[in-house]
């Protein structure tokens, strides 16, 4: 691996020797695997056979796996039963569960490709809310697709500039801004992320994260919440960033309880010891991530937005470009509603809805490549919902001799 060497001299020194040894090290070692089960999905029936699963300690539900799966020809995987999710970002789960016990009104501000919010959606507490927001669109995409798949109703989805919500009467008592960022903690998986690697991106990046936070901050009622979090290593983007937070915003920093045998390191700004967390590959079974916890000053922590409130409000703003409002319904085609993929996979989609035909791994693989299908003579004729292991995946429309392929084109597997 050749690491730029501006990079070597910054970073070597700013680990000490005993982390960047260890930080090298992890180049040569196989990239760690994890997963997070879907609480409202997960059951005893889904099979996660053959899998050597160790607890990630810091997450609920979450484990490494020995060996990485062909996780793509996992229908289990296509349904929103668990996500596929770097160990480091799984930390989020456990600074929700400490800072939050009431519902809350929630904004993931830089969501995609969906991770950190399908988890902020499992940890927060029952009766909040949230929106789940990419400003770019081709990523808002993948974002929809991952938020439909969890199933969960309460979580919206835009696609918007930070700034556009600052132009609204919309209030958060929680925000999570997991910045885009320089993407030092993407080297070991991603050759590309080593060859974009400049002293001058990480200054512009710093800056832009800082515009992002300047524009978001309104938006966070007094004593709210905002979480910070990149997936790199440097100073100027991580510690520097939440210093000028702590010095221009008159934000309070929060600390977060953890053991010391998670192996996360706080402060490497000298001379500025408040609590902060980093996960670095090689001192602990991560990629990376850094993540700080703040308060807004001003007033006593009140959680005033109910859920219904938030989705009422969205759906007020023309500027809010909304791509979900977390309600499965079916999508009109001519003259006929047809059921849609997100009435599949939601939660609130009641059993008895429509009429379950239980496909094999084989028969969902070819589903899922949208191939058609030969459902079991008994089958009803119309809509049905196709499922493997009692896990919807969507829908087919069963004609008799043969089932048209309702799978949403853009998901489908490409390959077998």
């Amino acid at each position: 691996m050749h690491l730029p060497q501006e990079f070597i001299d910054y970073t070597s020194a700013l680990f000490g020797p005993v982390r960047w040894q260890a930080f090298l090290r992890s180049f040569e070692q196989e990239e760690p695997v994890s997963v997070r089960f879907n609480p409202w999905k997960y059951h005893k029936t889904n099979s996660f056979t053959g899998h050597a699963l160790t607890a990630v300690p810091w997450c609920r539900n979450a484990y490494w796996l020995k060996e990485r799966p062909r996780f793509t020809l996992d229908p289990l995987f296509h349904s929103g039963v668990y996500y596929v999710q770097e160990a480091g970002s799984l930390f989020l789960d456990h600074v929700l569960r400490h800072v939050l016990t009431d519902p809350v009104s929630a904004l993931d501000l830089c969501a995609a490709p969906g991770g950190k919010s399908t988890l902020m959606r499992a940890a927060l507490p029952d009766g909040s809310c949230m929106i789940s927001n990419e400003i770019d669109r081709r990523r808002a995409n993948i974002l929809l697709e991952n938020i439909l798949k969890q199933g969960h109703p309460d979580v919206l989805v835009t696609h918007n500039a930070p700034k556009d919500f600052a132009t609204t009467s919309l209030y958060f008592d929680l925000i999570l801004a997991d910045v885009p960022c320089s993407g030092e903690g993407l080297f070991r998986k991603d050759p590309k992320a080593i060859q974009e690697w400049s002293v001058q991106n990480v200054r512009f990046c710093q800056e832009r994260q800082r515009q992002i936070l300047r524009d978001i901050w309104p938006c966070l009622r007094k004593g709210g919440i905002l979480i910070y979090s990149t997936c790199t290593f440097n100073l100027q983007e991580n510690e520097e960033n939440v210093r000028w937070l702590q010095e221009e915003m008159d934000a309070e920093i929060l600390p977060i309880p953890t053991e010391e045998k998670w192996n996360i390191t706080g402060s490497l700004l000298a001379g500025w010891n408040c609590p902060v967390y980093r996960f670095i590959p090689g001192v602990n079974q991560s990629e990376g991530l850094f993540m700080a916890v703040l308060r807004k000053k001003g007033g006593k922590q009140e959680f005033a937005t109910l859920p219904t409130s938030l989705r009422t409000q969205t759906q007020k703003f023309r500027l809010i470009h909304l791509l979900s409002d977390g309600i499965a319904k079916p999508e009109p085609k001519g003259k006929e509603f047809v059921p849609s993929v997100a009435q599949a996979l939601s939660i609130t989609t009641a059993p008895e809805s429509f009429p379950r035909v239980e496909l094999s791994l084989e028969q969902a693989q070819r589903y899922l490549h949208r191939e058609s299908l030969i459902l079991p003579q008994n089958t009803p004729l119309g809509y049905v919902l196709l499922t493997y292991q009692q896990s919807p995946l969507g829908f087919a429309k069963n004609l008799g001799t043969r089932a048209n392929n309702l799978y949403p084109k853009p998901w489908s597997i490409l390959k077998l």
